[in-house]
């Protein structure tokens, strides 16, 4: 890998996370278009380090304080608040991505293998953002929601687990559903965010740990993380405002087209 492609895959990585057009997709379907070697688990645990800056710096306050009311409602040292609940709200909505991970970690990974079926779930994710939006009734704040509407939104982060479904997509979708106003239901994806992405890096750091390169390529990694954090942290923005104004289907035919020209080359390949 040379400087231009760790640039390259840092920005895809750290715009595709949060964007719902499927970060896993384009890391699959990028190097494959461009007939780049895999990056490596290496590059890819340090790119995902930089996505999750990028959401902790964007919501340091709010997940500052959910923590700490969690923390203090929990013990009972101060009256529950609306963000005691929505600590627990992610925490619930945390667990089906976490089991499903571990029970599906096999299928998955071998999925990551054929780009065909990246581009093929790039569909799905235009699918499921368009039927979000028709039948979607807007009206509720994330504070509000129930347990089960919590889980629900966890089922579906799980299910973006497979490479093109994507996981901000599927649970921003799933919100508005339930209910969800669109900027709430976006803020949830990307606090939901937090656990499974530090979830999924410690469990690549242990892999990452005396990897063979990690030191010897420490400048393509420092320039993928910067990159991954900063192109994070736009996406973050671009999309909370974009939400506040406008629906979600420009995203869903990226998807389309993408997902259909990904399945093109690779039946002519």
């Amino acid at each position: 890998m040379n400087p231009f492609q760790a640039v390259v895959l840092g920005i895809v990585q750290g715009a595709t996370e949060f964007l719902p057009i499927s970060s896993s997709a384009h890391l699959v379907l990028v190097p494959w278009l461009l007939g780049w070697a895999s990056p490596g688990l290496v590059f890819d645990t340090i790119v995902h380090w930089g996505t999750l800056a990028a959401v902790v710096l964007y919501f340091a306050k709010d997940l500052w304080i959910i923590l700490r009311d969690w923390a203090l409602g929990t013990l009972r040292l101060r009256p529950a608040t609306p963000s005691t609940r929505l600590g627990w709200l992610i925490i619930v909505g945390t667990i089906p991505a976490v089991l499903m991970g571990v029970l599906a970690e096999k299928p998955v990974e071998a999925l990551f293998a054929a780009p065909a079926w990246a581009a093929g779930f790039l569909l799905v994710t235009a699918t499921i953002l368009v039927v979000s939006e028709r039948i979607g009734r807007q009206g509720k704040e994330a504070e509000s929601m129930t347990w089960w509407e919590a889980l629900l939104i966890g089922l579906a982060q799980g299910l973006a687990l497979a490479p093109g479904i994507s996981r901000s997509g599927a649970t921003i979708a799933m919100g508005l559903v339930l209910g969800l106003r669109r900027p709430a239901a976006a803020r949830f994806s990307f606090l939901l965010s937090v656990p499974i992405i530090l979830g999924a890096g410690l469990l690549q750091l242990l892999d990452f740990i005396g990897a063979p390169g990690a030191s010897d390529s420490a400048g393509l990694l420092a320039t993928g993380f910067l990159a991954a954090a900063v192109s994070g942290f736009l996406a973050i923005h671009f999309l909370l405002s974009f939400v506040r104004r406008r629906r979600l289907y420009p995203f869903a035919a990226y998807c389309v087209l993408l997902g259909v020209f990904g399945l093109v080359i690779s039946f002519l390949r």
